[in-house]
């Protein structure tokens, strides 16, 4: 059963960076398209980045296109965040998803999560 977990969380400075990373455990990992999303205080969880499962094509929410990038390691079972320009609004605790899955142009989420891990954007 694949089993995710994040690290890299934090607390960061405005204009700061995060590299968020998911380690996977299991060997099919390369099978699953794999994102990230993030959950504020008193909204709902969202979606802010999806790899495909080779990697090569990646797509983002708007409000971070030109910020983070998302990418993988088949040979290693990871999928990174890399996080840059942090604003107070990217504070949330953010989660790595496995399995996502398109049903017209809308994105759901696998059914499975890791733990979520913190990230804090202040001064």
């Amino acid at each position: 059963q694949l089993q995710l977990m994040e690290s890299g969380g934090g607390l960061v400075q405005p204009g700061g960076s995060l590299r968020l990373s998911c380690a996977a455990s299991a060997l099919t990992f390369s099978s699953y398209v794999m994102g990230w999303y993030r959950q504020a205080p008193g909204k709902e969880r969202e979606l802010v980045a999806h790899i495909s499962m080779i990697g090569g094509i990646t797509n983002y929410v708007d409000a971070v296109k030109g910020r983070f990038t998302i990418s993988r390691d088949n040979a290693k079972n990871t999928v990174d965040l890399q996080m840059n320009s942090l604003k107070p609004e990217d504070t949330a605790v953010y989660y790595c998803n496995a399995g996502l899955r398109r049903m017209g142009s809308t994105w759901y989420p696998g059914s499975t999560w890791g733990q979520g891990t913190q990230v804090t954007v202040s001064s």
